[in-house]
């Protein structure tokens, strides 16, 4: 896995976004929010939790949720054991839900802010049939409501160790936006559960050049290394 490829790309996904939050087990979501808040000149605020330089929170997830439910929070990045072709994200456990094979933590507040933040990024390194399935074995938090149904917020990308998906809300499905490098469409379908629209022609993501692979390495040892210091030991290897 390219990390500083994936950074490169979320950060351009996340574009003009006035305030970006990250959650727990986020390094590479983290990192690219900083990237992209250097790209804007500083002017971008970013709340990592967590964090005592990137987040004005004292309380935590609750003042989190508070920001998201006033419209306060652009992008939010939300992942899953499981994610399917409609962008439902299974966070508690595999298998028949009464006899799991594997039971997880939880959603915690991941139904809320996929409801509430207006751009979401899911994000999935592994990218497998495991991982990326027809249907979710259970649903922790929907990628689309009724027309009836209160949501500001849901999905817009998804971004994996192979790829990355674009959200098409109005068909309710994922397309194919670009494949990285060293992989291709084939190998991307053959890989993917779930069913998804591809161009004809799927170009590759850009990759980073040298300059930036190192703006990104100095990123993330002087700014996500406070909140990942493992991540960013093993980035700068």
């Amino acid at each position: 896995m390219d990390a500083a490829l994936l950074i490169d790309a979320i950060a351009r996904l996340i574009g003009d976004a006035k305030h970006v939050a990250t959650g727990a087990l986020s390094p590479i979501p983290t990192a690219a929010a900083m990237l992209a808040r250097k790209r804007s000149g500083g002017k971008m605020r970013v709340t990592i939790l967590g964090s005592r330089r990137n987040s004005r929170y004292t309380d935590g997830a609750k003042e989190l949720f508070d920001s998201a439910a006033q419209g306060r929070i652009d992008v939010f990045f939300l992942s899953g054991a499981q994610i399917d072709g409609e962008a439902n994200i299974n966070l508690l456990s595999i298998g028949d839900y009464e006899r799991p094979n594997v039971r997880f933590s939880g959603s915690f507040g991941s139904p809320y802010l996929y409801m509430m933040v207006p751009r979401v990024i899911l994000f999935r390194p592994e990218h497998d049939r495991r991982a990326l399935v027809p249907k979710v074995d259970f649903i922790s938090a929907p990628g689309w409501s009724p027309p009836e149904v209160y949501r500001p917020g849901g999905p817009m990308a998804l971004v994996t160790g192979k790829c990355l998906f674009d959200w098409k809300k109005d068909e309710r499905r994922f397309a194919l936006r670009s494949v990285h490098p060293g992989e291709s469409a084939e190998s991307v379908r053959e890989a993917t559960g779930f069913d998804y629209a591809s161009p004809e022609n799927v170009p590759f993501t850009p990759a980073p050049d040298a300059a930036l692979r190192a703006e990104i390495r100095e990123l993330v040892q002087h700014e996500v290394a406070e909140v990942y210091p493992r991540f960013a030991e093993e980035f700068a290897l």
